[in-house]
């Protein structure tokens, strides 16, 4: 997706979710600043990529034998979490899902792009192992829980949108 962004100039987030502070998060949170907010908005966004990341590895598992392709890690597929910061203002109001939800109305474009976050190589183990147990972790898995909580504990790092391109080159 993040190198669509770049080639297409605009990124239109899956099924319209994104993630933003709302009044329903600002609620749901007795004391915090809107950066402290945007930082649990984050962490919600950065969750709905392992989310991602799974959908994506089970229609790669469902197309190919991994055996076959010479590509393919040694250890099994490596997973970085994304998450593209952005400026946009008409968004719905999602409280049904989650406090922090809301649903975009167009693509975003590039210009509006704020920032993107991406897990550094020291992640990609717990991030990988995340990705496997995400929908336990939904189901309320305490042990898929915890091997959640290991990959969320790495921070994302940042980047300014215009280092995208550059940035991708070296993944």
């Amino acid at each position: 997706m993040l190198r669509e962004l770049v080639t297409d100039r605009e990124i239109r987030a899956l099924n319209d979710t994104a993630f933003a502070v709302t009044p329903a998060l600002r609620e749901a949170y007795a004391s915090g600043d809107d950066e402290e907010l945007a930082e649990v908005a984050m962490a919600e966004a950065a969750r709905a990529s392992l989310r991602l990341l799974a959908d994506a590895q089970s229609l790669v598992d469902g197309e190919t034998d991994s055996d076959d392709d010479e590509t393919a890690h040694p250890s099994g597929p490596v997973f970085r979490r994304a998450v593209i910061a952005a400026d946009v203002d008409d968004a719905t109001l999602r409280p049904d899902l989650d406090d922090a939800v809301v649903r975009l109305s167009a693509p975003i474009p590039y210009d509006r792009i704020a920032s993107v976050h991406v897990d550094l190589a020291e992640a990609e183990a717990e991030v990988s192992k995340a990705v496997d147990v995400i929908d336990a972790a939904d189901m309320g898995d305490p042990d898929a829980e915890f091997v959640l909580g290991d990959a969320e504990d790495h921070q994302l790092a940042w980047y300014a949108a215009q280092e995208l391109p550059f940035l991708l080159d070296l993944l």
